[in-house]
C-alpha cells in the first residue's frame, strides 16, 4: 500500500515537474569527460559523435542559467530537436571553474540526458566546439 502511494506521488511529481531531478545530481569534476551510449547504438556512429565529425544541427547555451532554468531549457531543447528531426545537437554548459561548486550544470547534463528516452548517446565535445564545457548529443529519430 505504501509503495503504491509512493509510486503514485512520484508519477504525479513527474507529470507536474517533468522527469529530471534537481534535488540530487551526482557531482562530476570540471575536467571529467562525459560519455553515454544506449545499448544497440552502432559503435561507428558513436565514434563519429565522440570525434566531433557529426555537425551540430542545433545548439543551446546554458551559461548563466540556474539549475531550474537549465532543466526547463534542456527538456524543451531535446523535445524540439526530436520533433524537428534534429539528430545531432550541441549543449554548451561550461565547466564552472572558479566557482564555489564547480561543474554544477555539467553534472546535471550528465545526470539528465540518460533519463530522456529521445537521447541515444552523448559525449564531451572537442576543443573547437567547447571542449569539456560542451556535450554532443545524438537524438532519436521520430521516424524510428
Amino acid at each position: 500500500m505504501l509503495r503504491a502511494r509512493r509510486e503514485a506521488a512520484q508519477a504525479l511529481d513527474e507529470s507536474v515537474n517533468g522527469p529530471l531531478s534537481v534535488d540530487y545530481v551526482q557531482q562530476v569534476e570540471a575536467q571529467a569527460v562525459l560519455s553515454f551510449m544506449r545499448p544497440g547504438i552502432q559503435h561507428s556512429l558513436f565514434k563519429k559523435l565522440r570525434q566531433g565529425l557529426l555537425p551540430a544541427e542545433a545548439r543551446v547555451d546554458l551559461h548563466g542559467m540556474t539549475v531550474e532554468e537549465a532543466r526547463s531549457v534542456v527538456l524543451e531543447f531535446i523535445r524540439d530537436c526530436y520533433q524537428h528531426e534534429v539528430r545531432f545537437a550541441l549543449i554548451t554548459h561550461g565547466k564552472g571553474e572558479g566557482r564555489s561548486q564547480p561543474a554544477i550544470l555539467k553534472s546535471c547534463i550528465n545526470s539528465w540526458l540518460p533519463q530522456l528516452p529521445d537521447v541515444l548517446a552523448f559525449h564531451s565535445a572537442k576543443g573547437q566546439h567547447g571542449g569539456l564545457g560542451a556535450t554532443y548529443v545524438l537524438i532519436r529519430s521520430s521516424k524510428a
